[in-house]
């Protein structure tokens, strides 16, 4: 799952090469304008306007392709410029003509890519047909090829089913990262976890026919910063006792999308040797409906001490994560970053494609715009409004799961409230409320599980840590 050689297959150096021409709908004119009558005749036929991510090939004098127009659109050219030309072409070897400067040259590179992925694991028949394109000359391969395996990390953990990952499944994902980054790992399992200071993990996961575990993954040098990183891992969500109904337990194998986002970024980090001192915790369960599920209106313990009232079993994401936030804390890290699949009410607010972000940080929170920008990988702050606050507090335990606003509105906000508690205020901590699908394709995007703030995290903790170790 790591690597399955995509990069490899569609970025090469090899053989004699199509010019490919990137076209903006303010240049097209002017072009065609310098072009033979027949070149203009054809792409007035084809239709093509430079709308962005269209393509239209060229002929020439002997009927083979001479050139292919890909459009940017009204703007410069972007990660998915490029997304869906590796598909569209399908066959032979390109060169961007003329050659990117190295700033476009990364971005293009990447979106080609990640345009040719597909998970076909369990499909018998596939077309896989799918261009190669010239390493633009300026191209930092190292940082696109990591970039590109953090991706398709994300996506192939996300898009394979729960009946073939489950959290033993994560634990093995994690193992290999260790493996090949020279990472130490431990992991807990099933009814270890209370005595071993993860009593919340157990209350969720206990319920499944597979048992829980919390995978912890430590990396790098003890004297640089440490940085932890938390993903919710719930590999399969049925809501628990207060079961989903069926159209809401469909993407539901997608709910250890904040595990596969931690594990990716931990990889990219790893394989930079970015100067700090990693810490990976990812709490894996199965929500489930079974003889000793969590029950509505149970009381359940943390490893910080603070008790959790069960107002939902659905709200399970936040309870586990409290352990790891917990944990977290106790290192006295200079960051912590968790990733969950945590609230609808985040969708509601930015759609499916932006992912929101958490912190009480300003200064936090301007640089990792700032990574988002720099990247083009979205992500869109959301306030931690105090005002709220009393929502979460419960009646019978410290804290409630299920806090009750009018209406249910304020979802994403009280539930970053609710792991605030664990978190710890003071500290410098960031938490991104992610869908991690792709409901709709789009270039360089297919339907199915998505690295979302992915790349702007990992920018972010490059500059903020320094860039990467020698």
């Amino acid at each position: 799952m790591i690597d399955d050689g995509l990069t490899d297959r569609l970025l090469t150096d090899e053989g004699p090469a199509t010019p490919l021409t990137l076209m903006g709908r303010n240049d097209l004119t002017a072009w065609l304008a310098d072009q033979p009558v027949a070149v203009r005749a054809w792409v007035e036929a084809a239709g093509f306007d430079a709308a962005p991510a269209s393509v239209c090939r060229l002929p020439g004098a002997d009927g083979d392709v001479a050139r292919a127009l890909v459009g940017t659109g009204d703007g410069p050219p972007d990660t998915w410029t490029l997304g869906d030309a590796a598909r569209h072409l399908k066959h032979g070897i390109w060169r961007l003509d003329p050659e990117p400067d190295p700033e476009a040259a990364d971005v293009l590179a990447l979106g080609w890519v990640l345009g040719g992925y597909a998970y076909n694991r369990f499909k018998s028949e596939t077309d896989d047909a799918t261009a190669a394109l010239v390493w633009p000359a300026a191209a930092d391969r190292t940082a696109v090829t990591r970039a590109a395996r953090g991706t398709v990390l994300v996506r192939d953990l996300i898009n394979t089913p729960a009946s073939h990952l489950g959290p033993a499944g994560l634990a093995e994902a994690a193992g290999s990262l260790a493996q090949r980054h020279g990472a130490e790992l431990t992991t807990i399992v099933g009814d270890d976890l209370p005595a071993a200071g993860w009593p919340a993990v157990h209350a969720v996961g206990r319920g499944a026919g597979r048992a829980p575990r919390l995978i912890d993954l430590r990396w790098g040098d003890p004297e640089h910063p440490r940085v932890v990183l938390a993903g919710k891992g719930v590999v399969f969500d049925t809501g628990g006792l207060d079961i989903k109904p069926a159209e809401g337990m469909k993407l539901m194998k997608k709910d250890m999308g904040g595990a596969a986002h931690t594990l990716a970024l931990a990889e990219m980090v790893m394989d930079a040797r970015l100067p700090v001192r990693l810490r990976l915790l990812v709490p894996a369960v199965e929500n489930a409906v079974g003889a000793d599920a969590m029950r509505p209106g149970d009381v359940v313990a943390t490893r910080a001490g603070t008790t959790v009232e069960i107002g939902h079993t659905d709200a399970e994401g936040r309870v586990v994560l409290a352990d790891a936030l917990a944990a977290a804390a106790e290192e006295d890290p200079a960051l912590v970053v968790d990733c969950a699949t945590l609230t609808g009410a985040a969708r509601v607010a930015l759609g499916p494609e932006v992912p929101a972000f958490f912190t009480p940080d300003d200064g936090l929170a301007r640089a990792l715009g700032a990574a988002s920008e720099a990247v083009g990988d979205p992500v869109w702050r959301l306030p931690l409004w105090r005002a709220y606050g009393d929502a979460v507090t419960g009646r019978v335990a410290d804290v409630t799961n299920a806090p009750e606003m009018p209406q249910g509105h304020g979802g994403a906000i009280t539930a970053a409230l609710f792991l605030e508690r664990f978190a710890g205020r003071d500290r410098p901590w960031i938490h991104l409320d992610q869908m991690a699908w792709m409901p709709r394709a789009r270039p360089g995007r297919p339907e199915g599980g998505e690295a979302q703030g992915l790349r702007a995290l990992f920018r972010f903790l490059r500059d903020r840590f320094g860039g990467e170790a020698t």
